[in-house]
């Protein structure tokens, strides 16, 4: 058996999850990525199943959690892959998505 990783979200991404529990959305978006969190802590960061999942970069990775308009998703970086870290720093609608901030993230560690 393997330990879980530990996943915990960035301070943005905890208050987009936050705003999102208001959205009145039914399933709730928040149930979604509640479903993601326990996937990832028990599973890891590859999540080969979820819709439009794909390895943003060497430690990004990104899946859409509601097909249609707008379309939501969850993007998150493994932190350090040794002590299972994972942070999800982005949880809201395709088009707000930080696909830029990849890089940036990646090279200071988080808190983009």
């Amino acid at each position: 058996m393997t330990a879980n990783w530990s996943v915990r979200f960035s301070t943005k991404a905890g208050r987009q999850y936050e705003r999102l529990r208001k959205n009145g959305l039914r399933p709730s978006i928040n149930d979604t990525i509640d479903l993601l969190v326990l996937e990832l802590k028990s599973d890891g960061p590859e999540r080969f199943d979820w819709p439009n999942y794909d390895k943003l970069s060497e430690t990004t990775r990104h899946c859409h959690l509601k097909k249609g308009r707008p379309t939501y998703v969850a993007c998150w970086a493994v932190l350090n892959d040794e002590l299972k870290q994972i942070e999800i720093y982005y949880v809201g609608t395709h088009e707000g998505a930080p696909y830029w901030k990849i890089q940036l993230y990646c090279c200071k560690g988080g808190n983009a």
